[in-house]
C-alpha cells in the first residue's frame, strides 16, 4: 500500500479529496491535514509515500512546502489556477490536478504515482554491454535490451531516468543515477551536455545558440558546465570557415 496525507486547506476540497483515495485500492490515507504545519507533523512521525496537496494554503505555499522538505515523497499538486502547472512539474510533480476534478481525473494520477512508486522500490538493474553492445534495464517489473547506438537521449527526473530511444514510441523509465549511465555509455558516442541530459552524438541534427535540435520536437539546453567540453567536440567536427 503507498501511504499518502490529502493536503488541503478548504473542509470540502478535502474531504472530496479524502474520499477519491480512499476509493483507489493502492492508496492508503495516513492522514486529512488542513494545513502544511499538520502534514509535516504526521510526516515526522512516520514514513510518507505521496502527497495530494493543494497549492494554495495559509501557512506555506505547497510548492514552497515540498521544496523545503528533505525526503521527496511523490506528489501530485491540486489547485484552481492553472498558472502553477509549469511550477509544479519544476519540483518534480508527478501529475497536476485542476479543480474542480472528477474521481477518473483522480485516478489517473493516482495510477502515475503506482508507477513511480513501482520505479522508487524496485532494485535498478544495468548490464555491462554485452556482444551486441547493448544494455539490460529494469523497468516495470520487467528486464527490457535497449541498443546502445538506438540510444537518442537520457533525460534525467529526480531519482529516474528516461531513456529515448528509436523504434520506441515512449522512453524507457528506470531508478537509475545519470552518474551511473553515464559512466558505462561509450565516452567516444555519448556526451552530457546538461545536468538533465545525455545525448547520442550521431543523432544531433543541428546546433542553435546553446541548444542542440535532435529532431523536429525535441530542442536539449546546453548548461553552463557542459559548454566548453561541447564546444570543443563541434570544434573537432567543424569543417569550413
Amino acid at each position: 500500500m503507498i501511504k499518502v496525507l490529502a493536503i488541503d486547506d478548504e473542509p470540502l476540497a478535502l474531504r472530496q479529496l479524502a474520499a477519491y483515495i480512499k476509493k483507489v485500492d493502492f492508496l492508503e490515507l495516513r492522514g486529512q491535514c488542513q494545513s502544511t504545519v499538520e502534514a509535516k507533523a504526521i510526516m515526522d512521525r512516520e514514513p510518507i509515500d505521496a502527497l495530494f496537496i493543494d497549492i494554495n494554503m495559509p501557512d506555506v505555499n505547497g510548492m514552497d512546502f515540498i521544496k523545503s522538505l528533505d525526503a521527496s515523497p511523490l506528489v501530485v499538486f491540486t489547485t484552481a489556477y492553472s498558472d502553477y502547472a509549469i511550477e509544479g512539474y519544476k519540483v518534480n510533480a508527478v501529475d497536476y490536478l485542476l479543480k474542480p476534478f472528477s474521481m477518473a481525473d483522480f485516478k489517473k494520477a493516482a495510477e502515475k504515482v503506482q508507477q513511480q512508486y513501482n520505479l522508487r522500490h524496485q532494485e535498478p538493474v544495468i548490464s555491462q554491454i554485452d556482444d551486441d553492445d547493448s544494455l539490460f534495464f529494469k523497468t516495470e517489473h520487467r528486464i527490457v535490451r535497449i541498443k546502445i547506438d538506438d540510444i537518442r537521449y537520457i533525460e534525467g527526473m529526480s531519482e529516474y531516468l528516461k531513456i529515448h530511444t528509436e523504434g520506441r514510441n515512449k522512453p524507457v523509465i528506470v531508478l537509475l543515477s545519470m552518474k551511473k549511465l553515464e559512466d558505462r555509455l561509450p565516452k567516444n558516442k555519448f556526451m552530457r551536455i546538461h545536468r538533465s541530459f545525455i545525448i547520442n552524438l550521431s543523432k544531433i541534427q543541428e546546433v542553435l545558440k546553446n541548444r542542440v535540435v535532435m529532431d523536429e520536437e525535441t530542442n536539449i539546453p546546453v548548461g553552463d558546465l557542459y559548454k566548453d567540453a561541447f564546444n570543443s567536440y563541434i570544434e573537432s567536427k567543424f569543417l569550413g570557415k
